[in-house]
């Protein structure tokens, strides 16, 4: 009896792992469109066969890679609570720091999940991790959501600041030479923003002028 030269197929869930590793490097090296499952499964240096075991089509790939891109996040956001504090405002601001620091250190991933493009919403991992993603925003809004104002309202408001700056630093556009003044940074921005979350008479002061 000859031996097989053939490797085994893992089971235990590390060459899933690997495959999706391996898609998170195409999509550094050449973009969402170099996306591809024989692509991956050579960068993970097993047969181009593989990945169907695990992910239906490229599709799937690109879900289980849009899966972990949220948990890494969603765990940037966690690490900056995790010295915030208990004040409302110092929270809110702490996950937009998280917010920044996923930008700036998986560029690729943060542009690829919020692509606009297909993932697969019935896939557990994907549903789970964005919508952990997402609570972490609500929760920290909530305390300063005001009694006349819906909270998605707020949450978009917060939302539309933090990811907007973090893609327009990240896509150059703070080298705007019509700018009037060097691009700020992020902290003078989210202070101008908590003072909205201000009791009124707490957000100017000054006294009435004569009639």
């Amino acid at each position: 009896m000859t031996k097989s030269s053939s490797t085994p197929r893992k089971r235990d869930g590390t060459l899933r792992a690997s495959l999706i590793d391996a898609g998170i490097e195409l999509l550094r090296d050449r973009g969402p469109d170099g996306l591809s499952l024989r692509e991956c499964a050579a960068k993970a240096g097993v047969s181009h066969a593989a990945p169907g075991y695990h992910f239906k089509n490229l599709m799937g790939l690109s879900t289980a890679i849009a899966a972990k891109g949220f948990a890494v996040f969603a765990k940037a956001m966690e690490n900056r609570l995790g010295n915030a504090g208990d004040d409302p405002k110092d929270r809110l601001a702490a996950i937009c720091y998280g917010y920044l620091d996923f930008a700036q250190e998986h560029p690729d991933l943060f542009l690829f999940i919020f692509s606009g493009q297909k993932f697969g919403s019935d896939d557990p991992d994907y549903s789970t991790n964005a919508s952990h993603a997402y609570g972490i925003l609500r929760a920290a809004c909530a305390p300063l959501i005001p009694p006349t104002a819906h909270p998605e309202e707020i949450e978009i408001l917060v939302w539309s600041l933090v990811h907007g700056y973090a893609h327009l630093a990240m896509t150059r556009k703070l080298d705007n030479p019509n700018l009037e003044r060097a691009w700020p940074g992020f902290e003078p921005v989210i202070k101008h923003v908590l003072t909205l979350f201000e009791p009124a008479g707490d957000a100017h002061t000054g006294s009435k002028t004569a009639e």
